[in-house]
């Protein structure tokens, strides 16, 4: 707003007020002594400019747009720790709840009991970063009888803090809705907002009145594990008696579960340049069409039914350098979109061309 009041502005503006009687050349007396206060004038706007883009929730930067969303009760989603399972062998040793693990850099630990030789495994370092690790882990104290310790399968996984603009789009969603007694923005906000959780499709009345099914995806947008639906279960309807036990109100049933994948494999007649081919390429080629289902998958809640779009993956393998044409290109050997139900996302199965 203030970009164009300058120091040259200001002290001309300055001058301007003084007769033209008085000698106002640079450093001159009335020059030098009005300069300084130009420089002090144009931090003053620098500031007020500041002042401005912090105030609104449009411009504000972090730190003051998250005390802006504190006044409509919203806070940045906390960062959270990954949850794993770990399989132990031999399956009848008994390892101690709290014992420590090392995987590549990252420090684990035994959280809880699953079944001989089955146990949670919770990441000590919280975020995304603990999503990515499965192997043999080492104890970092000796466990007697202790033969192998792996890790095998991400049960809930870690979050980053919550982004500025994820924070900002929750900040004024607030003011489009109004999230109150159970209705479908209430229990959104509330599943959201459980550890692990990436998106909700709400169905109401979805097995007779007063009954909710809320259909999960995890933080990764795939489908969540029976961990993570038994988590949420119990944040949300414990007893899926309609008492109101859970974050559920009084008379309401809700049961929670996941979508369906549906395995997406694409075989195209590519064309390449010269010094290119598919067994150089292949690896690309599946990464953008991987990111392109992966954008389907983060509308998956907003949408009646996802369609796999052909013509949408060929843009984008024709994006790539070193790829000059594509045609003939088929999802599960059918040359045609592919439409899903409701409740089905599409994961990467593999390309061939």
């Amino acid at each position: 707003m203030y970009e164009n009041v300058t120091f040259e502005s200001i002290l001309q503006r300055m001058l301007d007020r003084v007769s033209d009687q008085l000698d106002k050349r640079e450093s001159s007396p009335v020059y030098n002594a009005l300069a300084p206060a130009a420089v002090e004038l144009q931090l003053m706007y620098i500031e007020f400019d500041i002042i401005l883009k912090e105030t609104f929730g449009d411009t504000a930067s972090r730190e003051y747009l998250i005390r802006r969303a504190a006044e409509r009760g919203i806070i940045p989603y906390p960062a959270t720790y990954a949850l794993l399972k770990g399989e132990f062998t031999p399956t009848n040793i008994n390892i101690p709840i709290g014992s420590r693990f090392s995987l590549n850099d990252l420090n684990y630990y035994i959280k809880e009991k699953i079944s001989d030789g089955v146990y949670q495994v919770e990441c000590e370092e919280s975020g995304v970063k603990g999503n990515q690790y499965f192997g043999e882990m080492i104890p970092i104290e000796y466990i007697d009888g202790l033969e192998t310790a792996q890790l095998t399968e991400l049960l809930i996984p870690g979050e980053d803090e919550e982004d500025t603009e994820d924070l900002r789009t929750r900040y004024f969603s607030s003011f489009e809705t109004k999230a109150y007694g159970g209705n479908q923005d209430d229990y959104l906000q509330k599943t959201n907002a459980i550890a692990g959780v990436g998106s909700t499709k709400i169905t109401p009345l979805w097995d007779g009145g007063g009954t909710v099914k809320l259909t999960i995806l995890n933080s990764e947008f795939s489908i969540a594990s029976s961990t993570l639906i038994d988590t949420v279960q119990q944040e949300i309807d414990p007893t899926k008696d309609g008492f109101g036990i859970g974050i559920a109100p009084i008379g309401h049933i809700v049961t929670v579960n996941t979508a369906e994948e549906i395995t997406v494999n694409v075989s195209s007649t590519i064309t390449f340049d010269d010094d290119y081919s598919f067994a150089t390429l292949q690896s690309q080629i599946e990464s953008v069409v991987d990111e392109y289902l992966l954008e389907l998958r983060k509308e998956w809640a907003n949408q009646t039914n996802l369609i796999v779009r052909t013509a949408q993956i060929d843009t984008r393998i024709l994006g790539i350098q070193g790829v000059i044409d594509i045609a003939d290109t088929k999802i599960n050997n059918v040359a045609s979109n592919l439409t899903l139900s409701e409740y089905q996302i599409p994961m990467m199965g593999g390309v061939t061309g």
